[in-house]
């Protein structure tokens, strides 16, 4: 079997969860002997791509032409369609909903969908916004869609009428293992929000919660990621009447977000829809206790190892912060359901669940044509 991979996401992130996902996904299928796997990016920006052994990317990171502009594009393109109809894939798996696509007579068309955010939430988003119909489009072509939670698949199929015998589940997994060592001891307690902080994401949510507690008016609430906070984000937390000295903006590698996790009191999750939810995944594998939204997906990958609250309501996210701050047994407990319920998502798992559906595609394609 010959899957392709094409290069959309791979033009967009230079970092990020969905790129990661196929780099994981790729370099575990290409293990299997009975299948050739390539990720045909030429032209791209993305960072991961030089992790992996050398065959299984065809393309170039796009900083190495960037004087030759329209040029280097159109190379690609001519990459692109080369390089396909020499290979004759069985599998073209699309990576996100922009194009330009890969394009074989006899490859089976498979999509992963993330969420239905701009869907769910379009009221957040420009009305100019391509992304809805841009992903309808990649939907309808499809031969079949991967969803990577339930909860996006039910939004998937009542959002977009699509058949559920054209949608299958597979959960993703966490790249961070505990900690090699903690924080320093001399860090004041704090709570950690990891990643963007707009919109859905409640980030200010959380701060009018802990401004709300004088039981937590001790602990921090220490940023990773997401860029430096802006204006309007501090205006906002002088109106929960948090102090500026309590939030702190961190940033680095994976390893440093890892010793973020393991110094944490509890990782707070307060977002109001994801199509998955790494974050609680790696909180999870560096013990760090998982405070979080009760919606969405959040359930299925957080199980019983999570404090939850209703991230619309301010005081049952107060409250189940101050439950786990305030109990050095709930947290411990907290750590171990983590343990176990780390274990249940793994990138083996998920390329051995792809790969499957490969085949099984492909054999129901076969026995059709028969």
């Amino acid at each position: 079997m010959i899957v392709l991979y094409d290069a959309q996401i791979f033009r967009q992130q230079s970092y990020g969860g969905i790129s990661r996902y196929f780099c994981e996904l790729a370099a575990r299928l290409a293990r299997d002997a009975s299948v050739t796997t390539r990720i045909l990016a030429p032209h791209h920006r993305n960072e991961y791509l030089s992790s992996l052994p050398a065959p299984l990317v065809i393309g170039w990171p796009s900083s190495r032409w960037k004087r030759l502009g329209k040029l280097s594009r159109l190379a690609a393109r001519i990459v692109e369609r080369r390089t396909t109809a020499r290979l004759q894939p069985d599998v073209i798996h699309e990576t996100y909903f922009w194009g330009p696509l890969l394009e074989h007579p006899k490859a089976l068309r498979v999509l992963t969908v993330y969420d239905m955010i701009h869907e769910r939430f379009a009221s957040r988003f420009s009305p100019d916004d391509p992304t809805p119909e841009a992903k309808r489009r990649a939907v309808a072509r499809a031969d079949h869609v991967i969803c990577i939670s339930e909860s996006t698949r039910r939004d998937l199929v009542q959002t977009l009428r699509v058949p559920e015998s054209k949608v299958s589940v597979i959960y993703l997994s966490a790249n961070l293992d505990a900690p090699p060592s903690p924080m320093a001891s001399d860090d004041a307690p704090y709570l950690l929000y990891v990643g963007e902080r707009g919109g859905y994401k409640n980030f200010l949510g959380l701060v009018a919660a802990v401004g709300a507690s004088t039981l937590l008016r001790d602990v921090r609430i220490a940023c990773f990621g997401g860029g430096a906070l802006v204006a309007a984000e501090w205006e906002a937390i002088d109106r929960a009447e948090v102090a500026r000295a309590r939030i702190v903006h961190r940033s680095g590698d994976d390893a440093e977000l890892a010793r973020q996790y393991g110094g944490a009191l509890a990782f707070v999750y307060p977002s109001l829809y994801e199509g998955f939810g790494l974050p609680p995944l790696e909180a999870m594998a560096c013990d760090c206790p998982v405070v979080c939204s009760d919606t969405s997906s959040i359930p299925e990958v957080v199980g019983d190892a999570g404090e939850y609250f209703d991230p619309t309501d301010l005081d049952s996210m107060r409250e189940a912060l101050e439950r786990v701050v305030g109990s050095d047994e709930l947290r411990q407990r907290l750590r171990e359901r983590g343990r176990e319920q780390r274990r249940r998502f793994s990138w083996d798992r998920c390329a051995d669940e792809t790969l499957a559906l490969y085949r099984r595609l492909d054999c129901k394609r076969g026995v059709h044509d028969a």
